[in-house]
């Protein structure tokens, strides 16, 4: 077993998420980021993120907002029974960007990849800037499901 990774680590989860998307993205909301590197995924790994409420979303995308992309807010549903829930560990929500600006491996991505490695679907994770909101990473986004509407995001 993995350091910091027990089958008792795994919880299920059910319900609502909410991705802010690229509008040309939007014919299919399920899919993984585009970027070959983020807080939870590097090196061809694929990573679907979304936040737990709207609010949430909208704090994740903060960072992102000045590069002329126009976005819409995508209400989807995650069902899994193999959930890591990382909410609580500051080193989950470093500023991961610093550090890879710097040429050094993100340290995020030993918890993204002991998390795989222990076979989860998911990752649970707090907000940096606003530990009170939640986000989760899908290792296999195929657990998402589109709910709608695609509203325009305007920040």
């Amino acid at each position: 077993m993995l350091e910091g990774v027990t089958m008792q680590s795994f919880c299920s989860f059910d319900g609502p998420v909410w991705r802010i998307l690229p509008r040309d993205t939007l014919d299919n909301p399920a899919g993984p980021a585009r970027a070959p590197e983020g807080r939870f995924h590097h090196s061809g790994q694929i990573a679907a993120y979304a936040s737990l409420s709207a609010e949430g979303a909208k704090v994740a995308i903060k960072r992102y907002l000045g590069d002329g992309i126009v976005r819409a807010m995508v209400p989807m549903w995650l069902k899994s029974d193999c959930v890591i829930d990382e909410r609580g560990n500051k080193a989950a929500s470093v500023v991961w960007q610093d550090t890879r600006a710097n040429g050094i491996r993100s340290p995020t991505w030993s918890i993204s990849d002991n998390a795989r490695a222990a076979g989860a679907q998911a990752m649970l994770y707090s907000s940096r800037s606003r530990p009170d909101l939640s986000h989760v990473v899908l290792f296999d986004p195929s657990f998402f499901s589109f709910v709608g509407p695609i509203t325009p995001f305007e920040a």
